[in-house]
């Protein structure tokens, strides 16, 4: 004869608490799902079910008491096989008692367990959803780049149905509760001790059916339709930037809210600036002798405008002058960009007679002081040919 207080690994007169608590501590290890393949698990399992539906049932613990588990027979719901939920009376009373053994609370006021458990609302469930997201490229100049700019672009997506208002039924009427999922949206299945809900394949989740499809857009809702939308680039955008036009997208199903334009951006090269960042980049050709003095030259900025900067004496090729605030706006508005101006200095070529003449005469009146990066690398040179 079975033992059900030994199997659940309590005393005769241990209270309703301690039952319950040795139930829930000897189900979760038994439970099949955390001993798959292992049919000593399952049978310990099916016993302690049956051990605590007795014990947790005032009438049938006092028949158990006084008479043994003999008298209980046939009238135990199914324990010989059939039964829900392994010996529980029904698959609601396993889920309420799991649900306090992982600190779940009761179900909602008039809600099933099942609801509760699975996140899943008696009420009819909404059918409204968001369309989907649409994305496309868009090539600027660099000067829209960095000034900000207005495009108009065409595209094409799906718009609600303006005979049937998106319904995709030719009248109100036509609408009917889905009879699979009884407009739910959601199919439930049983199998062994745990439910799953997935979406229902005859009404895709909408949990309606149409009767009399409309004959505009064929009981789809929705048709393609061809439109203009202006795109507001800012000022600061770069290549590879993403702009979010909303509710260009889809149109949503059953009142829901329409899907996104992603516009991707790419920025066609200049034939003067390139970028860093936030900062521009210019480089000017500058001749020896106008490095070798010094001057002042006039410059255009990447904003359409032009400015003056100061070369300095002597100044070497590919040295990099600063100009401050004269590159590119942030395009998160946090300030402006610097214009970055490298200097290349151009040895002259086709030097006529005079002109070499008098490079000659200068060559002789040079010093070790006009060139203080060839005396460095000469002296570096020094220890090569020393013994």
């Amino acid at each position: 004869m079975s033992d059900y207080y030994a199997i659940l690994g309590i005393a005769k007169g241990a209270s309703p608490e301690e039952i319950k608590k040795a139930y829930r501590k000897n189900a979760v290890k038994y439970h099949p799902d955390k001993n798959p393949g292992d049919p000593k698990a399952e049978v310990k399992f099916k016993e302690i079910s049956e051990a605590y539906e007795v014990l947790s049932d005032d009438k049938k613990k006092q028949i158990y008491d006084q008479y043994g588990a003999d008298a209980l027979k046939g009238g135990m719901g199914g324990m010989g096989g059939g039964g829900p939920a392994g010996g529980f009376s029904s698959m609601e009373e396993a889920l309420r008692t799991f649900m306090g053994a992982f600190g779940g609370g009761g179900a909602r006021g008039g809600d099933s367990i099942f609801d509760t458990f699975f996140g899943y609302d008696s009420e009819e469930a909404s059918s409204a959803r968001q369309g989907a997201s649409k994305k496309m490229n868009l090539t600027i100049s660099f000067e829209e780049s960095v000034k900000g700019v207005e495009k108009e672009v065409a595209i094409t997506n799906y718009a609600n149905c303006s005979s049937c208002d998106g319904s995709g039924a030719a009248s109100p009427s036509a609408i009917k509760k889905c009879t699979r999922c009884r407009g739910s949206g959601q199919i439930h299945q049983s199998q062994g001790f745990f439910s799953m809900q997935s979406t229902c394949n005859q009404c895709g989740g909408t949990g309606k059916m149409v009767t009399d499809p409309c004959k505009e857009c064929r009981g789809a809702g929705q048709v393609k339709e061809k439109q203009r939308v202006t795109v507001k680039v800012p000022a600061g955008v770069d290549t590879g930037m993403r702009l979010r036009v909303g509710g260009y997208g889809d149109a949503g199903i059953g009142g829901g809210p329409a899907g996104d334009l992603y516009v991707y951006l790419n920025v066609t090269p200049h034939s003067v600036f390139t970028r860093q960042g936030d900062d521009a980049v210019i480089e000017i050709p500058l001749s020896f002798t106008d490095a070798a003095l010094g001057c002042k030259k006039d410059i255009p900025t990447p904003r359409g405008g032009s400015c003056r900067i100061t070369i300095p004496e002597g100044t070497q090729t590919e040295k990099v002058l600063r100009v401050k605030a004269e590159g590119i706006p942030n395009v998160h508005g946090q300030g402006t960009g610097d214009l970055l101006v490298k200097v290349l200095v151009e040895t002259p070529i086709g030097l006529s007679d005079k002109q070499k003449e008098l490079l000659k005469a200068f060559a002789e009146l040079e010093t070790e002081q006009n060139s203080p990066r060839k005396r460095g690398f000469l002296d570096k040179l020094k220890g090569f040919f020393t013994c």
